[in-house]
Formats: structure tokens, sequence, C-alpha cells
């Protein structure tokens, strides 16, 4: 198995556990919060719709889980705290995360960030039990310490992967997507069987297990790997060329990258799509319970699978692209950029006009975040062809600005909810939602770029290593001829 294989399937089981630890509590929080008289009437404007509807024979079971558990009298401002405060302080480390990616490598960062975030996914239940403030501080670090994450999974793709592959490649950060259709219809019916404190025992132990993965079999650049074939070798770094400095240790143009017309552009259009994404892996397990009066396991499966489509679409996607001859890769990334931000945009505005039909709010959320499945191939992929070796870097700048959605969000969704969980009120946020995807795709599609930029090109001497390399590459083309 080549190692760049082995690669893709840790990277996609490390977002997969990332996205789980960061999001499991946007599903947990249904059981955790005791029922009030005001949600059990607001909830009945849609249910009582919904009872003749396919959905009724899902929601009819009953808990097997026995109702002596703790639960907490949150009201919907100290719900969007909860699930906003991961996100808080996340944006002070994406930075960081990929300066210390660029100079240290990225295997130790990835690897510790995700250790942390699970033991912190371990304490949750205390914290909770102990004081509000506690779990709000806890929640925090967990954001504080995966805010490198995203960067440093961008510097391992730069350093790894050749340009034609990376459309494919990236598609293995939509673990992410599979770890949440996981964590949403699995924890479901761990609450439903067991509690909401199961939830947080087990995908912690899970957490854990890939750290240790990790730190095992990962290496930071094909040059210090041991295993890999020479073979492999050779093709990863004539692909590279000189497009990337694998030692990692050019002086990032700082200047350069903060003034970038093409960077910027494509600043804000991450920003539009991770509201977007955001707006649906947070809040659509509180939609479905509060607006349509879905049970918690058939809440996990409606909010899980929207994000199991996704990654099939990604994968699908990068793929068909990869092999693409008649269109070229800039063209590739506009399309895969609009569809993740305007598609996305328009489908939610169809989700805002949906009122009370379960039907069409859960089909168009499948569409909407399948739609965020071009992500990797659209924005992501962009950094890397506009920078290979800065794209650590940028991301970590793209990230910082785009973590703003996470945290505006959920308050959002609080002060618009607050003792009036209606329709009307949360298509007030799903419109704001769709106007925000769908403008900063459009400043995307007219101005934005995936050229390599000059401030990238820069041509470092070859190591011992690589010399040595292309000197073997050399010799068997002449032995060829």
């Amino acid at each position: 198995m080549e190692t760049r294989t082995v690669l893709w399937i840790l990277t996609f089981f490390g977002f997969w556990v990332n996205y789980m630890l960061r999001n499991n509590i946007n599903i947990a929080i249904v059981a955790m919060v005791k029922d009030k008289i005001s949600n059990e009437t607001m909830v009945n404007e849609c249910a009582s719709v919904a009872n003749n509807t396919f959905f009724e024979s899902l929601t009819a079971a009953s808990s097997k889980h026995s109702a002596q558990e703790v639960t907490f009298d949150w009201d919907e401002y100290q719900q969007g705290l909860v699930l906003s405060s991961y996100f808080w302080i996340h944006w002070l480390t994406e930075i960081p995360g990929g300066i210390l990616s660029h100079h240290f490598g990225f295997k130790k960062v990835v690897g510790v960030s995700n250790f942390l975030t699970a033991v912190g996914t371990f304490l949750i239940p205390f914290s909770a039990k102990y004081s509000f403030n506690v779990l709000m501080a806890l929640r925090i670090f967990q954001g504080f310490v995966s805010g490198t994450i995203w960067p440093s999974f961008h510097a391992m793709t730069a350093k790894w992967i050749p340009q034609k592959e990376r459309g494919s490649f990236v598609s293995s950060y939509l673990g992410s997507s599979v770890g949440i259709a996981f964590t949403y219809a699995v924890s479901g019916y761990i609450i439903d069987a067991y509690g909401w404190e199961y939830v947080f025992y087990m995908q912690g132990l899970l957490g854990i297990l890939w750290s240790i993965a990790w730190m095992l079999l990962v290496y930071d650049s094909p040059s210090v790997h041991p295993w890999i074939s020479t073979k492999e070798k050779v093709f990863i770094l004539n692909s590279l060329g000189d497009t990337l400095h694998e030692e990692g240790k050019l002086p990032i143009p700082w200047k350069n990258i903060l003034t970038s017309r093409p960077v910027w552009i494509n600043h804000i259009a991450q920003f539009g799509t991770t509201w977007g994404l955001f707006a649906l892996i947070t809040e659509s397990p509180s939609y479905l319970k509060f607006i349509h009066g879905l049970d918690i396991k058939s809440t996990g499966i409606f909010s899980g699978i929207p994000h199991l489509t996704r990654w099939i679409f990604a994968y699908i996607f990068g793929i068909v692209t990869q092999h693409q001859k008649a269109v070229s890769i800039g063209r590739i990334r506009m399309l895969a950029t609009t569809l993740c931000t305007i598609g996305v945009g328009m489908t939610i505005l169809i989700i805002s006009f949906s009122g009370c039909n379960v039907m069409v709010a859960v089909i168009m959320l499948i569409v909407a975040v399948t739609l965020q499945g071009t992500i990797p191939a659209g924005p992501m992929a962009k950094v890397i062809d506009m920078s290979p070796n800065f794209s650590g870097v940028v991301q970590g700048i793209s990230g910082t600005l785009s973590v703003l959605s996470g945290f505006i969000g959920p308050i959002l969704v609080g002060n618009l909810t607050q003792n009036n969980q209606t329709s009307v009120q949360w298509q007030k946020f799903f419109i704001i939602t769709a106007v925000i995807c769908s403008s900063t795709g459009a400043l995307d599609l007219i101005f934005g770029t995936s050229k390599l930029q000059p401030w990238n090109s820069v041509k470092p001497e070859l190591s011992k290593e690589q010399q040595s390399t292309q000197a073997k590459l050399l010799s068997r083309k002449s032995r060829r001829k």
C-alpha cells in the first residue's frame, strides 16, 4: 500500500475524530436540557403537521433509557453559549498552527491537538454537572487546542500530494462529514440506550486511540519516511518540483500574504461557505427537534445523513475532476466554489420557506450539506494551488476569519429563538445564512483565482537527499534511452 493511501486513511479518520469531538454536544444538548412547557407548545406548531407523514413511525419509538439522568435548566441563550464557546478563542491558534507546522512539522501539531481534545471530551459530563461556567471553560479549551488542525493538515497536503491529486486527496478532509454523520446518528442511539454522558466517554476513547495511531504511522515528509518506496518518493518530489521547499525553512512573506487580493477573496469565500456549513452542522438538531418535533433518534439520523452524502459527493467530485483533462484546474476550482457557496445559499433559502413541511426541510437539508462537499476541491484546494509553501499559514488566516461564524451563528439563533421557538424566527436565521453564502460566492466567482502566486516561487538548493533521488531518476531515464 502506498504511503499516500495510508496518509489518506489516517487523515480521513483524523477529521472524523476532530469533528466528532467538536460536534457531539450539538446532539447531546438536546437530551441534556430539560423540556420546558414553552418549548413543548412551540414544537406542536409543526409536530402536529408531521404526524401523518413518513416521520411519524420514526418519532413514535419510546426511549429505552431511564429518566433518572441529570438534565439542565438552560434557556435558549445559554444553549447558544454552550454551542458557540468552542469557537470563542479557536481562532487564536489557527495562524500559530500554520506557523508551527511550517517550522516544526505537522505530525506533532495534529497528534497533540486531537489528543487533548479527546481528553477534554471525557471531562464534559463532570464539568456540566459541576458548573455551567466550568463546562464553558472546558469547551473553550477544546476549541483553543483544536485551532491548529486545519492549517496543519494543509501543510501536510502541500508536502505530500501532487497538484493533480489534491482534489481527490483533500476529500479525506470530508472525514469530518462522516464523523458528524456517525456522531449524530450513533449518539442518538447511545443517548436513548444509556444516557447522554456515554456519548462523551465512548467518543473520547476513540479520539485517544486515533492519536496513538497517527503518532506511530505518520511522518512529516517523503524524505524522512522510513518505509516509503523509492518509486513513490521520486514521484512525489518530482511532481511537487520547485513550487515547494520541503524543508519548511523559508521566511514567511507576511506582507505579500496580507496584501494579496486573490488570497483575501478566498478568505471571504471560505467565510461564506463555513458560515453555511456551521449553521447546518450546529443548528440542525435543535431545528429538527424544536420545530418539527422529531425524537432524539430521528433527530440524530436526519441530522447525520446529509453529512454522509456530503462525503460521498466530495469523493466522487474529486475523482471525476482528477481525471478530467478537458477542463482546466482553474475552472474546476471555480465550479466547486460556486456549488458550495451560491448553490448552498439557494438551497438554504428553500429551507427558510419550507414552514412546517418536514419532508421538504429534510430533503433540502440533505441537498445543502451535500453541495458543501465541493469545499475540498474549491476554496480549500485553491489555498494550496496559490501557495504550496505557505498554505498552512494562509489557511490559518482563513480559518481565523471563518471561525467567527462558529460562535456568531449559535448566539444569533439563541437571540432569535429566545422563548420564541417558531418557524418564523428560524426563517430569519436561514435567510441571513442564504445571503451570506450566495454573496461571498458571487464575489469569488467574479474576482477569485487559483493561480500560483509569484511570492511562492522560490528555488532553494536541493538537499543531499533530493539530489540523490533526482540522480537516480536521471540514471534510470538514460538507461531507457
